[in-house]
């Protein structure tokens, strides 16, 4: 047994699971393209502040993206969930890239890097965001990674109107040696985003958004949208054209857009496969054999404990994804870059936990039930 605060107030008892769900390692996955956007791991050791370049420990970050692999996932490497802009500067981002890459290279992963314009650090114009996005672009290219051209905090600054996102987008796709992911990453995720493709109106966005795939169908792989928004999705997916996927990056619909329906489905790019990993592969090898039914009796029990990592601020979400990493055994400790550990309440961490345990997703129930004790003992005074 163990005392966790609520998220109302009070104390109460719970009792963990007694043993993990039973998963296995596998292949690739066959029917969907499936990546995980992963985290950081700091160096707890590091003489740093919140204001202070990311100290990371290279060891076990590496180490926990070769676990993804191990699953059959894909990579998607400094994404939102590697805290860009949040505590990794694009110093630490090109690091993490290339180090990445060469780990994916000797042991076969599929891995995709983010590309924005985060080495800007002050007001900057169009043709200083274009060569931003260049310069990392030419870096993730020369690792042999796939890019994801991510949504830019400068342009959305920058930009006038929709015309400076199809002129700029077209640069970067012209210019791209092989077909890259765009991401529509929305603001509830990074409020600096909001009005993005030069309108707060979504449905002019979407045409906006659809004009620059149209443009260059053969440069773009697929899109991974980030809305929050099954509906908006799926009626997104049916006006794609012919050969450009849809990567779901909605972190409360997830079963049903991966699952699809008679007209189609989505591929995923998700934060929450990063603590989902042995889970998510699980169903979605259900879903290789055509089992839709087993793939959503896998996922669906999943999403209460997304909804509550991603609720709002859901940018803060990199949090509870960390603990549960930590609780899992994946790192040593439970510090993250930028000093994002104390984003969320005690409470929100322990309903996290509460969660997670109650999906099995930790390879050592005791180790999670003792470390959850040390953070309520020290953070909350609690045994």
């Amino acid at each position: 047994m163990i005392r966790l605060p609520e998220l109302g107030g009070g104390v109460r008892e719970y009792v963990p699971r007694a043993e993990p769900l039973a998963v296995s390692s596998g292949g690739p996955l066959t029917s969907r393209t499936v990546f995980s956007a992963a985290h950081v791991v700091a160096d707890p050791y590091a003489d740093t502040t919140p204001d202070s370049p990311a100290a990371v420990d290279w060891d076990a970050t590496l180490a926990f993206r070769r676990h993804l692999w191990s699953h059959g996932l894909g990579v998607a490497e400094a994404m939102d969930t590697a805290q860009r802009g949040m505590g990794l500067d694009w110093a630490g981002a090109a690091e993490l890239i290339r180090r990445s890459a060469a780990e994916a290279k000797a042991v076969g992963g599929r891995i995709a890097c983010g590309v924005g314009t985060d080495q800007l650090t002050g007001p900057a114009g169009l043709v200083e965001v274009r060569k931003a996005y260049e310069e990392q672009l030419a870096l993730v290219e020369e690792t042999g990674s796939q890019a994801i051209l991510m949504a830019s905090r400068a342009l959305a600054a920058a930009a006038s109107g929709p015309e400076d996102y199809l002129d700029l987008y077209g640069h970067l796709l012209r210019q791209s040696s092989e077909p890259v992911i765009l991401h529509w990453l929305g603001p509830m995720f990074d409020p600096a985003l909001d009005g993005y493709w030069g309108t707060t109106d979504l449905d002019a966005a979407t045409d906006t958004f659809l004009e620059v795939i149209a443009a260059h169908p053969d440069k773009v792989d697929g899109i991974k949208v980030s809305l929050l928004d099954a509906r908006r999705e799926v009626e997104l997916r049916r006006r794609l054209p012919e050969g450009v996927r849809c990567y779901t990056g909605d972190d409360f619909h997830y079963p049903e857009l991966i699952a699809g329906d008679e007209q189609g489905f989505s591929h995923a790019l998700l934060g929450i496969f990063d603590p989902l990993a042995p889970l998510a592969a699980e169903a979605v090898r259900a879903l290789d054999t055509g089992d839709v039914h087993a793939f959503r009796a896998t996922l669906d029990p999943t999403v209460a404990l997304s909804r509550h990592l991603f609720q709002a601020p859901t940018r803060f979400y990199k949090t509870g994804v960390v603990l549960l990493a930590w609780l899992a055994g994946h790192q040593d400790h439970f510090t993250m870059v930028g000093g994002l550990h104390s984003a969320r309440s005690l409470p929100h961490l322990a309903k996290a936990y509460e969660l997670a345990d109650g999906l099995g997703l930790f390879p050592d129930p005791a180790l999670a039930e003792d470390r959850m004790r040390s953070l309520l003992t020290v953070q909350g005074g609690l045994r």
